[in-house]
């Protein structure tokens, strides 16, 4: 496995301004995921919240009527199985919450109680203020304090955009600390291609990921090994049904097209389509048919998280991005019809 790579960055402002009003503003309340920020332009329309600074709904809407494109959740919900939401500073899984940085031992706490691992970062719950809003786009923000384990200051950025192109994600982390950090990210949308979510509907849907390898895993969901997905059920380079296939995989070895994006594709038999696609540094995509979800969610959609590093990157260092002080990183990523 890799080591520690150092974030090709430069410094950017502390990322803490605004009071969240505005015109977008859609709902009011004590709602579990507070503000809903709706979105409108180039025939999309989407909900950020003010919680977790998540996607909480996306639709394409054709001449056909509103597609959705996204399994989301009502306003009056708490997010459920991740969906929608941001991952950082690091996403998937930390084995047992443990891991060394810099010659220091680090206990995070255990959010996956069931496995004794810590999974899917510090933000996630967290409130995130407005920086900037108008019809199609906001931009959201977070400061990150120390946490038990991870005594590091980051100040976050979401930025959402509709267009006629879909919509456009991207995520910075500027570390205002004394030290470097280690970081990664990723997002959790479940994607839906076009039709309303029904239970076991991914059975008949076509799936291509450009992957090369996938990470085995152990009974607790942390690596063991990267290997090569030819000739096996994990192979979706050329694009295949779903069919009862169970996923909860992690992809790498990216295949990426004329212009650099990497892109995963979701169709359904009628013919329509959603694709999800990955610019430079998210160079991994974990897939998740939802499976262990019940009722209305078991696999009624599909999971694709592009991420920056791979499962257990703490410790691995594969992929891992050293975020010096006064630096910035960011991540894009996009999603659209068709």
């Amino acid at each position: 496995m890799d080591s520690a790579r150092t974030a090709p960055g430069t410094p950017g402002a502390d990322a803490i301004a605004g009071n969240g009003t505005g015109a977008n503003f859609a709902g009011s309340g004590a709602q579990p995921t507070g503000r809903q920020f709706a979105l409108e332009s180039g025939g999309y329309r989407a909900v950020v919240t003010e919680v977790g600074a998540g996607l909480r709904e996306l639709e394409h809407l054709g001449p056909q009527g509103p597609r959705p494109l996204i399994h989301g959740f009502a306003a009056d919900q708490a997010a459920q199985g991740g969906a929608g939401q941001l991952l950082a500073p690091w996403p998937n899984r930390v084995a047992g919450g443990r891991y060394r940085f810099d010659g220091q031992e680090r206990q995070l706490d255990i959010t996956e109680p069931a496995r004794g691992n810590a999974i899917h970062g510090l933000v996630r719950w967290a409130g995130w203020r407005v920086e900037e809003e108008s019809p199609g786009r906001v931009v959201l923000s977070h400061r990150l304090y120390p946490h038990p384990g991870y005594p590091h200051i980051l100040d976050l950025t979401a930025a959402y955009s509709l267009s006629d192109t879909g919509l456009e994600v991207e995520v910075t982390a500027h570390n205002i600390g004394r030290e470097a950090a280690p970081y990664g990210y990723a997002a959790h949308p479940y994607l839906l291609p076009g039709v309303p979510p029904q239970p076991d509907a991914a059975d008949q849907w076509t799936l291509h990921v450009p992957a090369q390898n996938r990470v085995e895993v152990d009974e607790r969901m942390n690596p063991i090994a990267l290997v090569d997905v030819d000739g096996s059920g994990y192979d979706f380079r050329t694009a295949r049904q779903l069919g009862g296939c169970v996923l909860d995989t992690a992809f790498g070895g990216l295949q990426r097209e004329l212009d650099g994006i990497a892109r995963v594709r979701l169709s359904e038999p009628g013919g329509n389509c959603v694709t999800l696609w990955m610019d430079h540094g998210l160079e991994w995509i974990q897939v998740f048919t939802a499976d262990p979800l019940s009722g209305p969610r078991h696999r009624a959609a599909v999971a694709v998280e592009p991420m920056s590093c791979p499962p257990d990157a703490f410790n691995s260092g594969t992929d891992l991005i050293r975020l010096e002080p006064g630096v910035t990183v960011g991540h894009r990523w996009g999603i659209h019809a068709g």
